[in-house]
């Protein structure tokens, strides 16, 4: 499966996962905004970052009616903008929701995290870390699963309680995040990545938590030098994931909303 959808054609809208390897996990973001809007939201399958962003091209412009409003969610904001950099006749605005810091000196999301887990939890990342490394390594599911509990308890402000059913995402895939993990990064560490983002033309806007373990000024910073059309907007006590915090969840779905009817005024419409 490429690709959910949600209401009516034509399409302008399309919500990026992250990971990479994470398809599925914008599915609470897309049902809230299909009450008002039509929706794709494209599953990224690609092994290397150029497949990746040829793959979501190539979604767009058989399953969506384009320019688009474009909003990436963590990896997926890289790679939204590396799209509207690349074709920016596909993307007539780009929202990035919870973006990675876009140069290498902002790069302290690690320490960050381990800054906020207590002793006996930095020793278990550490040995979970070790045993993931092992290619040979028996219960592998169950020890990603700890390690991304952990990760996520540090990623968070105050979560929103809720079942283990109400989950969206497919299963991760490992082998698409590391060996596109590994390649995005090293563009940062080169200034690739901020060059692609350098040829963006459209409108950008950021949202970011201010309890998200990855610095806001590696987004603001950057862009704000970089694009003449950039706009930031900072939600407090909220961490990576806006929509799974209890305190901020409505106030990101509100700003989202917001800034979407204010792109496309004409999209406003109830598209169940």
């Amino acid at each position: 499966m490429k690709f959910r959808s949600y209401g009516s054609d034509p399409k302008r809208i399309a919500l990026i996962h992250g990971g990479p390897g994470a398809p599925g996990e914008m599915g609470p973001v897309a049902r809230y905004l299909s009450d008002y809007f039509s929706i794709i939201e494209p599953f990224q399958t690609g092994l290397s970052v150029q497949d990746q962003v040829e793959e979501l091209a190539e979604i767009l412009r058989s399953s969506a009616e384009f320019p688009v409003i474009l909003v990436g969610y963590s990896w997926g904001a890289w790679l939204s903008g590396m799209v509207a950099g690349r074709y920016p006749e596909l993307v007539y605005h780009l929202i990035l929701i919870s973006a990675g810091p876009l140069e290498e000196r902002y790069a302290t999301v690690w320490e960050n995290r381990m800054q906020r887990l207590t002793p006996d939890e930095r020793e278990k990342v550490h040995d979970l870390i070790v045993q993931i490394q092992n290619p040979i390594c028996p219960g592998k599911d169950q020890i990603l699963e700890t390690f991304g509990r952990l990760m996520h308890k540090a990623d968070t402000f105050c979560p929103i309680q809720k079942n283990k059913e109400e989950n969206d995402t497919f299963s991760s895939d490992p082998e698409i995040f590391s060996r596109v993990w590994a390649e995005a990064a090293k563009m940062r560490q080169t200034g690739e990545l901020l060059s692609c983002f350098q040829q963006i033309s459209c409108p950008v806007t950021a949202i970011h938590g201010d309890y998200d373990p990855h610095p806001v000024q590696g987004i603001i910073e950057p862009l704000s030098r970089n694009l003449s059309r950039f706009t930031s907007i900072i939600i407090p006590n909220c961490g990576h994931c806006p929509w799974e915090e209890a305190g901020a969840s409505d106030t990101f779905f509100s700003l989202l909303h917001g800034e979407i009817s204010g792109i496309f005024p004409s999209l406003v419409s109830i598209a169940r």
